[in-house]
């Protein structure tokens, strides 16, 4: 199966806020945090369509990745949602391959956070993502490029 990637627009909001919504509504309610508007004033302010990519296999949407680059080879991880349907494939393991090995080939550290209650801290963890710290309803991960 053929993974690509392709850069998001501005009329590509609407779409990834659906996904968005159904992708962390099972999290976001175990920790009784689900309100859709909020989740779409934070994903309004954080939506950045000159760093967040479509993501097609076999040219059939599956999902969207934000990998926004910060000073000093650092880039953050956001808003890597992969739609319900396609989920438990192996899907999610080789994007994310894609992702880390371009960082790994520009020398870039990799940082997200994820919700304490999802189940996408196994995820990263088990593709080298190595806890930080927590806060309140986060935890943050690092991965530092591989030599």
């Amino acid at each position: 199966m053929t993974i690509h990637f392709q850069p998001a627009s501005e009329q590509d909001f609407e779409r990834l806020l659906a996904l968005r919504l159904a992708t962390m509504r099972p999290s976001l309610e175990r920790l009784g945090r689900f309100d859709p508007e909020r989740a779409r004033q934070r994903f309004r302010a954080a939506y950045d369509p000159d760093h967040t990519r479509l993501i097609y296999a076999e040219d059939r949407f599956v999902g969207c990745v934000t990998v926004r680059p910060e000073p000093e080879r650092l880039a953050w991880v956001e808003h890597f949602y992969v739609g319900l349907e396609h989920q438990g494939r192996g899907l999610g393991a080789r994007i994310l391959a894609c992702i880390t090995a371009a960082a790994d080939r520009s020398g870039t550290t990799l940082r997200l956070e994820v919700l304490r209650e999802s189940d996408a801290n196994r995820f990263y963890a088990r593709h080298g993502f190595a806890e930080t710290h927590r806060g309140q309803w986060d935890v943050y991960y690092s991965r530092p490029p591989a030599s």
